[in-house]
């Protein structure tokens, strides 16, 4: 049977745009307070430079790895090449629910936005999650939502990816409005205090940039589709990068100038009360900031909807997961299976409430950082096992950068453990991972089973034909 293929009609700009757009999804709109709550304004920027060094280093290994081995999948292909065809299970399967968790995050994030611009829009209450009232309306949100992104994937990433350019220039513009606002009418008084809780404050918003980070490796899993030479891969993945740390400490820094730490603790949505605030308390402000983070849920969900199905797919095409989850559409080209399984999880996710927003934050930035240790490893085993590969886009002191990468992501992995000053929390977050870990477990084990009969029937087939 030949071989299906993506079709390459992602420019640098579409790119891009899938990149930072991935990285700049709606977290930073809902959450920003709560950084500047547990750790202060300067703590959150320590935490979020720490999470962007480990970035940054793990981002330079997956620039030469995805110049030189440009094919979908991405860290499969990787870690298959590197690590051999168990590891990359483990690799892939631990990104794929860092790409999920931030699929279902947007799934929840957008009815809490719509609870922002319309609190009376609330009825129907169906039960109670950790003390968060679900209602009919505000799941159905969530749910509807969902629906119209897997359907706008099916279609094909083209036309995903110009709509993206858009909405991620929109949300940007607006950004920029907000930390203007901020420079010149907040206050400097607004951050103190600098720090809060020390290092252990530090910690507790490190372990969420990892999630707030993912994206740029929406870059290797589309590989197939982007029409670029390859060496400029890699530098456009590391510009992503860049572009996302500075974007996160200009909104912290905007945050922590237009809010006292009075209306912080009263505030749920920091950075849509800043905006109100810097602009001379004009509803409209805030309303806008609501609009670039219903725009910022766009660019991730849809980034992070193409880099899921085409993990997915990957792992299907190479044996590991069932083969319905290969299919491409004959027209669009694009994993339909793969997409329609990931709307399905996405269409699901509203259903546990607003309690999901911080479990999927963290159980997903832990499967992430996995993914980019193992990521990192197989970086330095193909310099030393295939140091001739042919590499369009080589950093420099290649074997340094992977082995300070290996060892930041370890020690970010350290943080999510139990004992740690930044735990898991159980037993949610905890049993998201452990119920990934079985299912991945129960994929892995069927898998090799169905390898071993289709050998055997085959043997038995070859030997009857020789009668």
């Amino acid at each position: 049977m030949k071989k299906e293929n993506f079709n390459r009609v992602l420019s640098k700009k579409d790119t891009l745009a899938l990149s930072f757009g991935a990285m700049i999804g709606w977290g930073w709109v809902v959450l920003a307070g709560n950084w500047i709550k547990s750790a202060g304004t300067l703590g959150s920027i320590i935490a979020f430079l720490l999470g962007g060094i480990m970035v940054v280093f793990v981002g330079l290994t997956y620039a030469e790895l995805t110049s030189a081995m440009p094919k979908c999948g991405g860290e499969h292909v990787f870690s298959k090449r590197a690590l051999g065809k168990n590891a990359s299970f483990v690799c892939t399967w631990a990104i794929i629910l860092g790409y999920v968790s931030v699929v279902a995050f947007e799934a929840v994030a957008l009815p809490t936005v719509v609870e922002y611009l319309f609190p009376s829009y609330l009825k129907f209450k169906m039960y109670t999650i950790v003390g968060y009232d679900v209602y009919l309306t505000w799941a159905l949100v969530g749910i509807v939502a969902s629906i119209i992104v897997t359907v706008f994937n099916y279609y094909g990433v083209k036309p995903l990816a110009v709509m993206q350019g858009a909405v991620t220039i929109m949300v940007g513009l607006i950004g920029l409005s907000f930390f203007g606002g901020a420079v010149a009418n907040g206050s400097v008084q607004h951050i103190e205090p600098f720090f809060i809780d020390g290092m252990k404050g530090i910690l507790t918003v490190a372990i969420m940039t990892p999630f707030m980070f993912v994206g740029f490796d929406v870059i290797p899993q589309a590989a197939e589709e982007i029409d670029m030479p390859f060496d400029q891969l890699g530098k456009l993945l590391i510009t992503s990068v860049l572009m996302a740390i500075v974007w996160y400490i200009m909104i912290i820094v905007g945050v922590g100038l237009a809010l006292p730490k009075s209306a912080l603790e009263t505030s749920s949505i920091a950075a849509a009360d800043g905006m109100r605030a810097v602009f001379f308390n004009s509803s409209w402000a805030s309303k806008a900031m609501i609009i670039a983070g219903i725009g910022g849920i766009i660019t991730s969900w849809n980034s992070f909807f193409v880099g899921g199905s085409r993990a997915i797919y990957a792992l299907a095409e190479s044996g590991q997961l069932p083969p319905f989850l290969a299919k491409l559409h004959p027209k669009y080209k694009t994993p339909t299976n793969a997409v329609l399984l990931i709307g399905i999880l996405s269409s699901l996710a509203p259903l546990f409430g607003r309690p999901m927003l911080v479990w999927l934050v963290n159980a997903g930035g832990l499967t992430i950082v996995l993914a980019y240790f193992m990521v990192a490893l197989s970086f330095l085993v193909l310099r030393y096992r295939e140091p001739e590969m042919p590499r369009p886009y080589k950093i420099k002191n290649g074997k340094i950068v992977g082995y300070i990468a290996s060892a930041l992501s370890l020690g970010m992995i350290l943080l999510y453990l139990p004992a740690a000053p930044a735990a898991l929390v159980w037993p949610y977050e905890w049993m998201i991972i452990i119920g990934w870990s079985v299912l991945g477990a129960i994929f892995f084990v069927s898998n090799k089973l169905y390898s071993v009969e289709t050998t055997v029937d085959q043997s038995v087939l070859e030997g009857s034909e020789t009668i």
